[in-house]
């Protein structure tokens, strides 16, 4: 199966699984289904934001997570979590689960369980994933989100003006 057939669980709006289909009938269907995001921070306290490779089939060049990623098909959030973040950027730090939201057309119908970490690497970006990624300031990012919020995926635009609302520093 090629990655882009990777299989996802459909779930309901309670995030209960209804059924497995591939990744591209979830996607063209807009059924409700899992990911995971990971926000990593440096010793500063910037934000991790990785730039999403041209070759992306959603949202290509645009800012989202420092890591993030379907969950595949049984697979629990932090599992994936992990896994994300070790397939896109190379590291194994240990993991704080936030909050979960639920899916919506606002957020590509993805249930999504928000992670943090921290890290100063050194990291491995998966350039078939991410054209590139750099550490932004929360303030600076608010700024980039006023001036160009298509410049940014849905699920990041939701999941960091929560994270703002939340953790105001």
């Amino acid at each position: 199966m090629s990655h882009s057939e990777e299989l996802f669980d459909v779930v309901d709006a309670d995030d209960r699984v209804l059924e497995q289909l591939p990744r591209s009938v979830v996607h063209a269907r807009k059924l409700l289904h899992r990911a995971a995001n990971i926000f990593v921070f440096n010793s500063r306290g910037e934000l991790l934001l990785q730039y999403r490779a041209a070759s992306k089939d959603e949202y290509p060049l645009t800012y989202t997570s420092s890591a993030s990623g379907h969950l595949s098909a049984g697979e629990d959030y932090a599992e994936s979590a992990r896994r994300e973040m070790q397939e896109e950027i190379g590291i194994t730090t240990p993991l704080e689960r936030l909050a979960k939201f639920p899916g919506t057309p606002h957020n590509a119908y993805e249930h999504t369980v928000l992670f943090r970490t921290v890290s100063d690497g050194p990291f491995t970006f998966d350039p078939v994933e991410i054209e590139r990624a750099e550490f932004f300031s929360l303030v600076d990012i608010e700024r980039m989100l006023d001036e160009n919020a298509e410049g940014f995926t849905p699920p990041f635009r939701q999941l960091f003006r929560w994270y703002r609302a939340c953790y105001r520093d």
